[in-house]
């Protein structure tokens, strides 16, 4: 049996299914690989929450990093692995989706609420750093963009899209929802990520810990490669193989 047979098979043998997704899954959506050789994270410094939350001109280059990459963002489109794990969840496969990325293609895709962590947030809302308030962004960039002045909420806070930033922690129910997760899979799989992030790349290792079947998907070598937790090793791009596997194993 060969490795595209057996993720098929293992999709169609689970009920439970926890997916952890990364960059790689974005591939084709439209926005530009930001921390490659010219990406803006290259050309750029990233801005660590203490200095957001305590000196102006690090909001400045906050929001300017934002409002550079924002365009990209909002033109993206779902890719076919973020309609295969609509697919899963239409037929009440998908336990959980946590995903690493910020680009909200998820939720856009149709992946519902209930069933997603965007562990690192999302640029598709703004929030207000003292009293949580959420918004779209539009307006906080279109003001910014007008006045270089960071935008602020009605309350008085700092709003700050609402990514998780350097030096600042995960959400706690965020976390809670994704290990609560973990320990409920049958079947974890993970898509387009290095898995060296942490502690979001525990996610998917505390599921496979428990001796369920975990499944890695990625073009190039992860930081989990040859763990004993892993069940199949899977190299390749991602869009070619996981659409193609979940409808190996739905029958379509």
């Amino acid at each position: 049996m060969d490795d595209f047979q057996q993720l098929s098979n293992l999709i169609r043998e689970a009920s439970r299914i926890l997916l952890f997704t990364g960059a790689g899954i974005s591939t084709g959506s439209g926005i530009p690989d930001f921390r490659g050789p010219n990406g803006v994270w290259k050309r750029r410094q990233p801005v660590y929450y203490d200095d957001f939350m305590s000196s102006e001109e690090a909001r400045i280059e906050h929001w300017d990093q934002k409002l550079e990459a924002w365009p990209h963002f909002k033109k993206a489109e779902p890719t076919p692995s973020h309609l295969a794990a609509v697919d899963l969840e239409k037929v009440g496969k998908l336990d959980c989706l946590v995903t690493q990325n910020i680009d909200g293609l998820h939720s856009k895709a149709g992946t519902s609420a209930s069933r997603l962590v965007e562990i690192h947030g999302t640029n598709t809302s703004v929030q207000c750093q003292t009293c949580g308030w959420l918004d779209v962004p539009d307006e906080a960039f279109r003001q910014f963009e007008s006045t270089r002045i960071p935008p602020t909420c009605s309350c008085g806070g700092f709003l700050k899209p609402a990514t998780i930033s350097f030096g600042q922690s995960l959400r706690s129910a965020d976390l809670l929802r994704a290990e609560t997760a973990a320990l409920e899979a049958d079947l974890v799989i993970a898509l387009g990520s290095t898995l060296g992030v942490f502690p979001a790349a525990g996610i998917p290792l505390m599921a496979a810990k428990r001796g369920i079947p975990y499944v890695v998907v990625n073009q190039g070598p992860t930081d989990q490669d040859g763990l004993p937790f892993v069940t199949l090793r899977i190299e390749g791009d991602v869009q070619e193989i996981f659409p193609a596997a979940v409808r190996g194993a739905l029958g379509a």
